[in-house]
């Protein structure tokens, strides 16, 4: 490999081996995060047939992880947090000291120095953000109760390790050379961090709160879609390796409380379209690079060691969370779903475990455990979130026993919003802007009831305070059209203006109710036939409408009758794309072809 082309070598093995991998995974009902890993394994030093620049690949990854923390802060509102901090203030950390007990004394005993085993424990104290957001966004929680605690607790695990990774240094030093620790030294080391961040912090939501917005409103009006997305990458990595330079704070939490800043301005959906395509790319070398620092040796000499660390997650993250939420008031059914999701390790394991080899207190042997136990528990997650929905299934058919275990007697502190309460025979309308409004508001005045799904959180709060049933989330994600309850609806109307989008909703909606009527938005000749060919009620073409209702004004004002004028616009409705096809070849003919307008 040239020195000149490492770069590229790189990102073109990991993007094809990644693809491979993950197609393979998601035919398997696994989630893609599994291939990317064995992808990782089989671009790495382990493997015989293709080794990637892992340095160079660890470099790519730290901007998946601002990316994926930047899209994080900008799907979450300091109001959140505050709605749940009495459920995931106190459980995270109650969790978070019961999982460190639990991976300190698996490693102790193990015979590991106890700067290892502080490292070893760290990691697996702490879920991956990116698997339970992709749990609950496939299963269309995102935007629900459940959600927000679950986006709350991990924010809480985060901003604790964050923490953590500042101190390790000083901690391990400590650990490693024998000493106790001054402890004069260690609380002003405490001080200090806990002052650089309340400073970076601060200074984000005094200054930055003004002047993101104000930047990206500016950027925004200049029309230009390519210097906008530069806008939003130049702020997401420019905070946050200054957050990093200036204050000490980690790239994650620098680019989460950028998220935060612009998820505040009109901008923020926009802003996270225009990353989306930038984070999905980055995320999946961060998971290659992570996998490639996998031994595979470990699975078949240490598999009783695996097999512990994999069952410590389970447990220490998964049934524990389960078990505090529980005891703070949270449904039984919700509490487990939510504690099925927080049983794995992710991306902040892989950033402890690698500052734990880097200091010289974690040898490669318990970073391999790390990432082998993060795989496995990767792999068995989507089973064990099935499992847990069939336990809770069978649950409620013993209410006296679910009353018990949520201790009734006490106030719950938030309920749950997992299952929308919606009409039977009633119209789903995707997309809720300038079509949209006009569709739902013509549904109002009939009585027709109708569920809308729109991906502008604000949009959603907006219909929900004038009365409008409404989704938040993405209606190409099976979980958010699980919401609209699409089997026991008579009309689905897809009012966005994205075809593929379209294609994707059609069929889904289709699997679950192969007889339901559908209409939808075009913009081309050949949309409306392929969509046609689908089998739709109807494709409309926006421009074609638009032509029609300024013909029949025409035809009137040219003094024809309400009947002939009705007469030729039925006319053009039913062959109107002849014309349109005699004249292109025409203009063929002439060595041109018309302009679209």
């Amino acid at each position: 490999m040239h020195p000149e082309t490492v770069l590229l070598v790189t990102l073109a093995g990991a993007f094809a081996v990644a693809f491979v991998f993950g197609f393979v995974a998601t035919t398997l009902r696994m989630p893609p995060l599994v291939g990317y890993l064995l992808a990782g394994v089989a671009l790495g030093p382990h493997s015989r047939v293709f080794v990637a620049d892992v340095a160079l690949a660890g470099q790519l990854a730290e901007i998946g992880v601002i990316l994926l923390m930047f899209g994080v802060g900008l799907h979450f509102s300091p109001g959140d947090l505050l709605k749940v901090r009495r459920i995931a203030l106190p459980g995270a950390l109650l969790q978070m000291v019961a999982s460190f007990g639990i991976g300190f004394t698996l490693a102790m005993s193990w015979g590991w120095t106890a700067g290892g085993a502080v490292v070893f424990a760290l990691a697996l104290c702490v879920s991956s953000t990116v698997v339970v957001l992709r749990v609950l966004e496939d299963r269309g929680l995102l935007d629900s109760a459940d959600g927000r605690i679950a986006v709350g607790w991990l924010v809480v695990e985060d901003l604790a390790v964050v923490v953590a990774l500042v101190l390790l240094p000083t901690v391990l030093d400590a650990l490693g050379s024998g000493r106790h620790g001054d402890p004069v030294v260690l609380a002003k080391t405490v001080a200090v961090t806990v002052l650089k961040v309340a400073a970076f912090i601060l200074l984000m939501g005094v200054v930055g709160r003004r002047a993101v917005p104000w930047l990206l409103t500016h950027v925004a009006r200049t029309g230009s879609r390519e210097l906008f997305t530069l806008a939003v990458l130049a702020v997401s990595l420019g905070v946050a390796v200054g957050a990093a330079a200036l204050f000490g704070v980690s790239f994650a939490l620098g680019a989460f409380v950028a998220g935060v800043v612009i998820s505040e301005s009109d901008l923020s959906y926009r802003a996270g379209a225009d990353a989306l395509p930038m984070q999905d790319a980055f995320a999946v070398i961060f998971f290659v690079s992570a996998g490639m620092l996998i031994d595979p040796q470990v699975l078949v000499q240490q598999p009783l060691r695996v097999f512990a660390t994999a069952a410590a997650i389970i447990v220490g993250n998964g049934m524990v969370s389960a078990v505090l939420m529980v005891l703070l008031r949270h449904p039984l059914g919700a509490s487990l779903r939510l504690g099925a999701s927080l049983a794995q390790i992710g991306e902040f394991s892989f950033i402890l475990a690698a500052l734990g080899v880097s200091l010289g207190v974690l040898s490669e042997e318990g970073r391999s455990l790390i990432l082998a136990g993060a795989l496995c528990t990767i792999v068995l997650n989507p089973f064990l979130v099935r499992v847990v929905d069939r336990l809770d299934a069978l649950l409620t058919r013993y209410p006296r026993l679910i009353d018990r275990l949520e201790r009734q007697k006490a106030p719950r502190l938030i309920t749950t919003d997992r299952r929308m309460a919606t009409p039977a025979n009633h119209a789903v309308l995707i997309g809720y802007g300038r079509v949209g409004r006009t569709i739902g508001e013509a549904l109002q005045r009939v009585g027709v009831p109708f569920i809308a799904i729109d991906q502008d959180r604000r949009v959603v709060e907006a219909m929900r305070t004038l009365g409008v049933t409404a989704v938040y989330g993405d209606a190409t994600r099976p979980g958010i059209l699980e919401h609209a309850r699409l089997e026991y609806a008579r009309l689905l109307v897809i009012a966005s203006p994205d075809p593929y989008h379209a294609r994707h909703i059609i069929e889904l909606a289709r699997a679950r109710n192969p007889e339901i009527d559908i209409i939808v938005r075009t913009h081309a000749d050949t949309e409306q036939e392929f969509f046609e060919r689908l089998g739709v009620s109807k494709a409309l073409m926006g421009e074609r409408e638009l032509a029609f209702g300024m013909a029949y004004h025409s035809l009137r004002s040219a003094g024809v009758d309400d009947d002939r004028a009705d007469d030729v616009i039925q006319q053009l409705r039913g062959g109107g794309r002849i014309p349109t096809r005699e004249f292109t070849q025409v203009m063929l003919d002439h060595g041109g072809a018309p302009t679209p307008r």
